[in-house]
């Protein structure tokens, strides 16, 4: 009886050692299957066998790691990166994760989604892992310049020109910081050496557009961006740069077509130069007064980043104006429009317009008070009235400048309306001085008796 039941005891043992030693073999020709989907570019099949597999094992980090490179293939850069971070943080590096093509991979991941911090390390392990690879290096000083650290950045593209003299990014990129820190010579030298060693790489010419828009010579800048578009990879960069620029040369329109390419050239939504493109964008259309069109561009940036700038602080001061015809048409109207409204306004401030002149923050009038009396009419008093379309508040410096003006004109008082208000220190500035300042809520009033 014993012996049966040690038998037993041994033919069920043998049994489940033969069950786990054949999923121990069928296990690698499984990864073996995934390797050779992902090979021939049947990815949705390679996803789904690396997914059957960690569901019965989820610590199969080899798995996980080509379904993350299943995911990478496909741009699906959100879901590859998850896999990506949890192989980072649980695997065992062998020949089977080749380590430095990893990290490399891991860190492009994080660059795409602006994780710079996480980025920065994987760098500084590769640079350990394959210390002659000047590409590492290079990578790792362009984050530390993103952040702000110029002498690390410097510091790392003097290391990568260290492993490869020849390597023209870095010396373009050194050439701008030598720039920003005012040696003119050393930033020359930098940029013509990389372009004579590869007139062909139009990276080079983005930091040379970088380098003439700061000295400002902005014709310059553009011809320079414009042949860095020809680089993929600085593509979307060199159009947001040159819309920057007709943007300073105050072109809203070249700027506006140039923001478009930059915003059609983009891989990923939530990338900082596409949400630039659309925020600049938006600046521009609000110039325009096409204030739909501004407040399309800031929901998408909402979308992507709720974060970004003072996108929902912009929207949320449109949101009152759509509610209030009144100001919305003050707001978004053409110049001739403007210019009936502001005399309508006026005289509901028993003024009447003796001149005007369109300005690029609104409207600027020249007025007497609105009296009946004809024998006052020889010595009638000016006014400067001025009618501001700005989105920020008004600060004192302008309030200032308008005093000044007043002076200049032989005007005895300014008033200055402004449907976004004015700062505390402009209001502190002309309660003792011979200005009226209208604000938000006001100007409302006034425009509603205007019948505007």
């Amino acid at each position: 009886m014993v012996s049966l039941i040690i038998i037993a005891v041994m033919v069920v043992g043998i049994g489940f050692l033969a069950v786990f030693v054949v999923k121990s073999m069928m296990q690698p020709k499984k990864i073996d299957s995934i390797k050779k989907l992902v090979k021939q570019g049947k990815y949705p099949q390679a996803e789904k066998l690396a997914k059957s597999i960690i569901q019965k094992d989820p610590r199969d980090y080899l798995a996980h790691y080509y379904l993350g490179r299943a995911y990478l293939a496909e741009h699906k850069n959100e879901l590859a990166l998850m896999e990506y971070k949890n192989v980072a943080q649980n695997a065992l590096f062998d020949s089977q994760i080749p380590e430095a093509q990893f990290r490399t991979q891991l860190a492009d991941l994080y660059m795409k989604f602006n994780q710079l911090d996480d980025a920065v390390k994987e760098y500084l392990l590769l640079t350990k892992l394959e210390p002659n690879n000047a590409e590492h290096f290079f990578n790792a000083g362009k984050i530390y310049e993103q952040q702000g650290h110029a002498d690390m950045a410097m510091g790392f593209y003097q290391k990568a020109l260290q492993f490869n003299k020849k390597h023209v990014k870095a010396h373009a990129a050194m050439g701008l910081l030598l720039f920003r820190g005012k040696d003119m010579k050393g930033a020359q030298q930098e940029i013509s050496t990389a372009i004579q060693l590869s007139p062909e790489t139009f990276s080079t010419y983005y930091y040379l557009g970088k380098i003439l828009k700061e000295s400002k010579d902005l014709p310059g800048a553009v011809k320079a961006f414009e042949k860095a578009v020809r680089d993929p990879d600085y593509k979307q960069k060199a159009l947001l740069e040159k819309g920057s620029c007709f943007m300073l040369a105050n072109a809203p329109d070249k700027a506006m077509s140039e923001f478009d390419r930059a915003i059609k050239a983009s891989k990923n939504d939530h990338a900082q130069e596409t949400l630039f493109a659309r925020y600049f964008l938006a600046a521009c259309h609000e110039k325009n007064r096409n204030i739909d069109k501004a407040i399309e561009q800031w929901q998408l940036i909402m979308q992507a980043n709720k974060n970004f700038k003072d996108v929902a602080a912009k929207l949320s001061q449109y949101k009152e104006l759509q509610a209030n015809d009144s100001l919305k048409e003050y707001m978004t109207c053409g110049q001739e429009e403007l210019v009936e409204i502001c005399k309508k306004a006026a005289a509901v401030m028993n003024f009447t317009s003796q001149s005007h002149e369109v300005k690029k923050w609104g409207l600027q009038m020249i007025a007497t008070e609105a009296k009946n009396d004809d024998w006052k009419s020889l010595r009638k008093q000016m006014y400067l009235i001025c009618f501001f379309r700005d989105t920020d508040p008004i600060e004192d410096a302008v309030v200032r400048k308008l005093l000044d003006a007043a002076k200049t004109m032989g005007c005895v008082k300014v008033v200055a309306c402004n449907s976004s208000g004015f700062t505390s220190t402009a209001i502190g500035f002309a309660e003792t001085r011979p200005i009226e300042l209208v604000g938000k809520e006001k100007l409302e009033q006034v425009l509603a008796k205007a019948g505007v």
